[in-house]
């Protein structure tokens, strides 16, 4: 905290000294018109985005367009619109430029700006590393139940662990937990993520894009990027002088969920904009052919948010917050012997087979979570002569409790109170010479109280500090990137004993690493692209991996510690290309990582023989201890885009990810690190037209196959995993927008998911372990069976003068 606070002042003394003196003089802006490149009709709707000024605008009828005020300098500038190619240049705009762009029509997208793992927007084919953008048009697109859910079956090498339909936890490459970061409005999310059950906390309906960064990425964020980044954007200042509004309502068949989202954003001459949003989701239990309706899968959310904020020639700064609230069950899997039937409050004297009512019912039995997550943040860019300096500040606040007494549903067995305070302080020096260079320090304080009777982790106290500096440069052809990076992690825990016993221990760590990264992308032409880069990353041990000790009704399993875990060390590997043109677009990533003292658990095995158990009121729980192993993940994805000229509406897509972890040493006698995804192939046949009579545009239709190969290679030791078959889910979707006179009235987007109604348990699904169903010899819950959604959307505009 007095770090912090130090940081804070010496940002206010800069900023007051070379206010008067530094701060651009020339209040500048970009204005012109959108046109067809081959017709030269003007295009209305066109977006135009300078990413590093967080400003938008949208082309007028006339195909005009004029951005809002901003600082002098050299921007890149991206101008989209559906279907034809994205143009982006990078403009010096001082004062007042006018700049045309002419669009060429395309069927595919090829180029897109990225911000994530880089201190200015940066074109992804000029990012040595994979990126991936999903847009807001894409999520609308695919049905899910949380935005995790729905980036697994966009993204090739993203996968979700899962409990239910509630919670989902982001991989990327076979990694998780704390080994990705994940960013919301440039804030790294923080809510006790080393946990099986803690799914992140983050309202889908308010995302608006999500970036998706794949490889080492501590450069830039420190300690747990070893797997890459998902950066989630939900605030983005809308056309100056608008007002905007969105509401979006939403239905799930299978597990009778009604979703709904209202948000009215702004930005008036002034400079003055703001967003706020609340949405709304309840959900019964889903089901499948196997299980019938899933006991206690149900959930509810109330969330809401936005900012307001200021957008001047001297930066801008903008003030967030945000509220997500979630209840949930926790699935047992509990079964009676008999009939196999599901029972509720199970090892109870109110132990019962679930009626119908209750199968039915919305109300959600114990055990269950209620989980409040709320931060409040700054996001600042002041502009001087020589440069810009960037600032975030932010605190949240994650209340997680977890109830598993059905005499007292009301008092939380668990109760974990987590408050961090996160920074990042970066100054972006002037390009000079071709090199854009930038550096910063960033990190975090944290504290997590434990306020319940049972406690799994002991009461910390952790800092985090980090400095880095990184720098590139476009010759020609290529790009080139690198940097390096000093990160320190002090962790304190405080002792707790119980009944004369000493539970947790009292520690004071500290870990600290020196990464670096360097990189390179190659432009061979418009329609080749070679990309390679090396990475060094860290991850610090979690105070659950060094400390804990206890059970929790979420996972089902007793977790012991172990203070003599090092640091995580990786050395990775990633090389790509894109090959691309008007039949065909193909590209390929593969990775190599090596990780040094890779941290894992395992069941512990009895001195008798068989599992090694420990009795929690009167309930035998599973023990597992977590250690470490040198290990290897290597593997890759390919995606191909065939779309046949002239017929330009059809395309026929394919994605393919595989990733195979090993342990390097025999000491545990096992080959394969645990839980790795599935390999999987998504192909789709899809539809796109422009345009259909005079009461429907932008019209697609997809049918989908999502086929998951089978997963052989297990960590297999005290029957910790077990093999997962194969299978595959068709889908079918189509949607649009319905218009009249040329403007949306609404947009539909209607899907079947899993249509033959395939029985399946996917690999990364933790209720693969609950208990057997002594009716049909089969283990576990299955995944959702049929699913039909539909999803409306009714956007509102009006125009200031």
């Amino acid at each position: 905290m007095k770090f912090i606070s130090i940081l804070l002042s010496s940002l206010f003394i800069h900023f007051i000294a070379f206010s008067k003196t530094s701060i651009p003089p020339v209040k500048s802006f970009l204005s012109g018109t959108i046109t067809d490149a081959t017709t030269h009709k003007p295009l209305q709707g066109a977006t135009i985005t300078i990413h590093d000024a967080k400003t938008t605008t949208i082309s007028n009828k006339d195909g005009t367009y004029k951005t809002s005020i901003f600082a002098n300098g050299k921007y890149l500038v991206e101008v989209s619109y559906v279907g034809y190619a994205t143009s982006i240049e990078q403009i010096d705009i001082n004062g007042e430029v006018i700049k045309n762009f002419a669009l060429i029509e395309r069927v595919t997208e090829q180029e897109a700006v990225t911000v994530t793992g880089t201190t200015s927007a940066t074109k992804i084919k000029n990012n040595p590393q994979a990126v991936v953008i999903v847009s807001k048009l894409d999520l609308y697109k695919t049905s899910s139940t949380n935005i995790i859910d729905a980036l697994s079956k966009t993204v090739a090498g993203l996968s979700a662990i899962t409990t239910g339909a509630a919670i989902a936890k982001p991989i990327i490459r076979g990694l998780g937990y704390n080994r990705m970061i994940t960013i919301n409005d440039g804030i790294r999310q923080e809510g006790q993520q080393w946990g099986d059950e803690h799914g992140i906390e983050i309202d889908e309906a308010s995302v608006q894009k999500a970036e998706v960064l794949k490889g080492a990425s501590s450069l830039m964020y420190g300690s747990d990027a070893m797997a890459g980044v998902l950066n989630i954007i939900s605030n983005q200042p809308v056309q100056m002088n608008t007002i905007k509004g969105k509401i979006n309502l939403g239905y799930v068949d299978n597990n009778k969920m009604y979703s709904s989202n209202v948000s009215v954003a702004g930005f008036i001459k002034n400079g003055f904009n703001w967003n706020v949003y609340n949405s709304t989701k309840q959900a019964a239990d889903y089901e499948n052919k196997f299980d019938g309706k899933v006991l206690n899968s149900r959930f509810n959310e109330h969330n809401f948010g936005g900012y307001i904020g200021i957008n001047k020639h001297w930066g801008f700064s903008h003030l967030l917050i945000s509220s997500f609230n979630q209840k949930l069950g926790l699935i047992e899997g509990v079964r009676d012997s008999a009939t196999g039937l599901f029972t509720v409050f199970a090892g109870t004297a109110q132990e019962h087979i679930a009626t119908k009512d209750e199968l039915n019912s919305r109300d959600v039995f114990v055990p269950y979570q209620n989980i409040h997550h709320f931060k409040i943040a700054t996001d600042n860019c002041f502009n001087f002569k020589k440069g810009r300096l960037t600032f975030n500040l932010a605190y949240q606040q994650n209340v997680r409790k977890e109830f598993g007494d059905v005499d007292a549903n009301t008092t939380p067995n668990l109760y974990f109170d987590l408050k961090t305070i996160n920074y990042n302080l970066q100054y972006h020096l002037q390009e000079h010479k071709g090199w854009k260079t930038s550096f910063g320090v960033n990190g975090m304080q944290q504290t997590n109280t434990n306020k319940a009777f049972e406690t799994l982790i002991p009461a910390y106290s952790q800092f985090d500090i980090g400095g880095f500096v990184v720098s590139k440069k476009t010759f020609n052809k290529f790009t080139v990137s690198a940097g390096v990076r000093l990160d320190n992690r002090n962790l304190k825990t405080n002792e707790l004993v119980e009944n004369g016993n000493t539970k947790f221990a009292a520690s004071n760590s500290s870990f600290a690493n020196l990464t670096a990264s360097a990189g390179i992308s190659y432009n061979a032409n418009e329609n080749i692209t070679l990309k390679l880069n090396v990475a060094k990353g860290f991850r610090a041990p979690s105070v659950s991996e060094l400390s804990s000790n206890g059970a929790h009704e979420g996972t089902n399993r007793y977790e012991y510690g172990n203070s003599n875990l090092q640091s995580e060390k990786s050395f990775q590997v990633d090389a790509g290309f894109e090959v691309s043109n008007e039949h065909i677009s193909f590209s390929a990533n593969t990775f190599y990582n090596y990780i040094n003292n890779y941290i894992f658990y395992n069941k512990l095995n009895a001195i008798g023989g068989g599992d090694s158990l420990i009795n929690v009121d009167g309930k035998d729980i599973t023990a597992f201890q977590f250690n470490q192993s040198n290990a290897l993940l290597v593997g890759f994805e390919a995606n191909l885009d065939i779309h046949p000229h002239p017929l330009d509406w059809l395309h026929i897509q394919n994605s393919f990810s595989y990733v195979r972890g090993m342990f390097m040493n025999k000491s545990y006698y096992v080959n394969d690190l645990p839980f790795m995804p599935q390999p999987k192939l998504l192909s789709e046949i899809k539809a796109d037209f422009k345009k259909i009579g005079n009461s429907f545009k932008n019209v697609y239709i997809k049918f989908e196959a999502d086929n998951f190969l089978a997963q052989n290679n297990i960590y297999n030791l005290y029957n910790t995993e077990t093999t997962t078959p194969a299978y595959t889910l068709l889908n079918l979707g189509f949607g649009g927008d319905v218009v009249k006179k040329n403007k949306t009235l609404c947009s539909i987007y209607f899907s079947i998911n899993n249509i033959a109604d395939v029985a399946y348990q996917n690999h990364l699904s933790r209720l693969k372990y609950t208990d057997v169903n002594n009716a049909t010899g089969r283990m576990g819950v299955f995944n959702m069976g049929r699913n039909i959604s539909l999803k409306l959307n009714i956007p509102l505009s009006f125009e200031l003068k």
